[in-house]
């Protein structure tokens, strides 16, 4: 399109901005006009068959990654479908070749020339794998995700996807749930900041540009609710409970930008979520105002029928459809039977020109047809379109941040590098299980070791032994001996312990959270000999630690990191970096306290803290109700203590701020980075309220010897909650609050809000 800005050079500089500005708004509105001219054009032609097509997304025939179940049909019937017009889409299709030949199907050879649209599930990486999500959560830097996720976009894009099944955004309150490795973990405000992060890092600032991916904020909703922890079981929640934990990362995400939204596979109170037309219409779009497309999990629809929601395909299919989900993922539902459901005007055609129209508005959007194959362009062999080596950088930088310690008992970290014996023992001192879970397309260079990365930067390599000592969950012959000679001969132990990738992501439940057991024998047998002891977890979701993981000297969280793996672990053992993460859940004493999580009710017979023996209390008869490490903790190599804080004025305006300052006084020797966090707690309500929640929290370094002001402002909105009438509402009242390390302990203060 030619430009409509006029040559203006010889006008004043107000004016010609002005006139810029007008133009290029009038060029954006006509772009708009043009595009839905188009897509309305579109759309008065289509056949009912046709748009259907354009609402079912498939597996590719041939090659497929990450999928359970085979793909659709033959390359020969693909093909064929793609130039009848029955086909939007395909999901994790590897290589280049065979987009190109089905979008060549898709817009020269059949009869509206539409474009597809490629997808994929790019959960912390592409060729460039970086921290799992739980992981990089634990970084408390949502800027950092979203760097991290513009760089998979890149890098994915380049590879011509297009469209992202991510970022997940679920809270994860049950650590025996496998997919909360997936999330931000159990907080709503720091699940929602990560979750805004990750869309604008995947969609970048247009979507028209080569690099952007459409993001897919899932699952829709509450999947992370599954009675027992055990994926895609049942969920029972108030609405309440919904409305204020649940879907404010939905929220987040959609204001962010989000075009698309991906429904769960579990029930919500009886009612599938995929079926389920309050949340996928009422709440998505009559409240929410959601512009963009419903898309099902994975059969989704289809597992209406295994529900005991919808007799057969026929009767999923309509359900599915009418409360709100526009494109059906991989079980063909929606192109067997919508047509006929249109023809006998059980599905109104207005229903399925709103769907077709919201689909063919973002693939407009993606400039998908103006330019359908953008990065799929045969380029001379071995051009890459990213920068790897800025990527690979970014990975090592963001496990480093990843990286949370719990632990350091006299100061045994960080690690000397010449003239300490370091023993490195446990199942992942190698190579396996480094890239972690989720992670469909295997990285575009081998991940570097914990052992490489230490002989390399040890002064001396030979001062490193290594030794598997057992297996992740038998024990290895011969191995817990050699590990203990190994220990003996060592002046310090580094333990690499925990889950391997198949203990955490979907379908990967736990009943039992602890180290398993073989592993915790070899734990058990190197603190008997005495040396100190350094342990790595490597895990997906918060751990119960006992006995020789719990009481080693130094205890380091390292998630699973991905390709920068050994040098972030390194970077930290020898004190090249100080360790900076907090943790994003919180950890149990033991297994049967989940589900765990900070932000609990206090109930009508609390555990009181200065009556430990009260009985008749809500506590259990064999722990107290502590967490071992609770959510917000972590440590870095010098300690630090909060002092001066300032909360003013006393009553909070009801349309006034709240000013709450503190002081961090770093009493060390080396620089640190902590997180400052602030909670607040509703004395009394008309709905009963948690003891705390997060309101705010601030990363700022604090230098060795020195000291570094943080400073937080509240308003009336930040004490919102869901009222009985199920509408957000604030009250009157007096308030606690605390700044503070953690969800424990913190500086104290309280104050008033007061009436409007």
């Amino acid at each position: 399109m030619r430009s409509c800005v006029p040559s203006l050079s010889q006008a004043p500089r107000a004016l010609l901005l002005f006139v810029t500005a007008l133009c290029l708004a009038s060029c954006a509105s006509l772009h708009r006009g043009v595009a839905d001219g188009r897509i309305e054009s579109l759309i008065a032609r289509m056949t009912v068959e046709e748009k259907v097509g354009q609402l079912s997304l498939y597996a590719p025939a041939g090659e497929i990654v990450g999928n359970p179940q085979a793909a659709h049909q033959s390359a020969e019937r693909e093909l064929a479908d793609i130039r009848a017009g029955r086909i939007t889409g395909f999901f994790n299709g590897q290589g280049l070749e065979a987009k190109r030949r089905a979008q060549q199907a898709a817009v020269k050879e059949s009869r509206l020339g539409i474009p597809l649209i490629f997808a994929a599930d790019i959960i912390h990486g592409f060729r460039t794998v970086f921290p799992v999500p739980l992981g990089e959560a634990a970084s408390w830097e949502p800027a950092l995700a979203e760097r991290t996720t513009r760089a998979s976009a890149e890098e994915a894009s380049s590879d011509g996807f297009r469209w992202t099944f991510a970022p997940m955004v679920d809270i994860a309150r049950d650590a025996r749930w496998g997919r909360g490795v997936e999330g931000a973990g159990e907080d709503v405000l720091l699940s929602s900041r990560f979750a805004a992060a990750r869309v604008r890092g995947f969609q970048g600032p247009d979507l028209s540009r080569p690099d952007a991916m459409l993001a897919t904020p899932k699952h829709f909703a509450g999947y992370g609710a599954a009675e027992g922890g055990l994926d895609y079981n049942t969920v029972d929640l108030s609405e309440r409970t919904l409305r204020e934990v649940y879907l404010p990362p939905f929220k987040a995400a959609i204001d962010a930008g989000a075009l698309s939204i991906m429904s769960a596979f579990n029930e919500i109170s009886g009612i599938p979520s995929n079926a389920n037309r309050a949340l996928l219409t009422g709440i998505l779009r009559g409240e929410w105002g959601f512009k963009g497309f419903v898309v099902s999990d994975y059969t989704a629809d289809e597992e209406l029928i295994a529900h005991g929601f919808a007799a057969d395909g026929r009767e999923a299919a309509k359900r599915a459809f009418l409360a709100g989900t526009d494109v059906s993922m991989q079980s063909g539902l929606y192109m067997r039977w919508l047509p006929e459901l249109v023809a006998s005007g059980e599905v109104p055609m207005e229903r399925l020109d709103d769907a077709v129209r919201r689909v063919l508005r973002v693939k407009e959007k993606l400039g998908l047809f103006d330019a359908p194959f953008r990065g799929l362009e045969d380029d001379p062999p071995g051009t890459t379109r990213y920068d790897a080596a800025a990527h690979q950088a970014l990975a090592r930088e963001a496990a480093r941040r990843s990286i949370v310690l719990l632990k350091n008992q006299g100061d045994l970290l960080p690690l000397s590098k010449s003239g300490t014996r370091i023993a490195l023992i446990g199942p992942f001192a190698g190579m396996s299980d480094l890239f972690g879970p989720w992670m469909v397309f295997r990285g575009q260079a081998a991940p570097v070791s914990i052992e490489d990365a230490l002989r390399g930067a040890l002064a001396d390599p030979s001062l490193l032994s290594v030794s598997r000592g057992s297996n992740v969950e038998t024990a290895l012959p011969g191995g817990i001996d050699a590990a203990v000679a190994a220990a003996r001969a060592a002046d310090v132990v580094v333990l690499s312990i925990g889950e391997s990738e198949k203990m955490s992501g979907e379908a990967s439940s736990r009943s039992d959270i602890e180290v398993p057991q073989p592993q915790q024998d070899l734990a058990n047998a190197i603190a008997a000999t005495g040396k100190p002891v350094v342990v790595l977890l490597r895990n997906g979701r918060a751990l119960a630690l006992k006995q020789g993981v719990r009481d080693a000297r130094a205890i380091l969280v390292t998630w699973f990191l991905g390709s920068q793996t050994g040098p972030a672990i390194a970077d930290i053992l020898f004190g090249d970096a100080s360790p900076s993460g907090r943790l994003p859940v919180s950890f149990p004493q033991t297994p049967g306290q989940v589900p765990y999580y900070y932000s609990h009710k206090r109930t009508g017979r609390p555990e009181l803290a200065d009556h430990p023996d009260l009985s008749y209390r809500a506590r259990y008869i064999d722990a107290t109700n502590e967490a071992l490490y609770p959510f917000g903790f972590g440590l870095g190599y010098a300690p630090v203590r909060y002092e001066a804080l300032e909360v003013g004025p006393a009553q909070l305006a009801w349309n006034g701020t709240l000013s709450v300052k503190a002081r961090i006084a770093n009493t060390g020797h080396r620089d640190v980075e902590e997180t400052a966090q602030l909670y607040i707690g509703n004395r009394a309500a008309s709905v009963t309220r948690p003891v705390r929640e997060l309101k705010a929290f601030r990363k700022v370094n604090v230098p060795a010897g020195g000291a570094t002001e943080v400073e937080f402002t509240l308003s009336r909105r930040d004490l919102e909650f869901i009222g009985q009438d199920l509408q957000p509402t604030v009250e009157p009242g007096q308030f606690d609050l605390w700044v503070g390390p953690s969800a424990v302990g913190g500086l104290h203060s309280t104050f008033v809000l007061a009436p409007g």
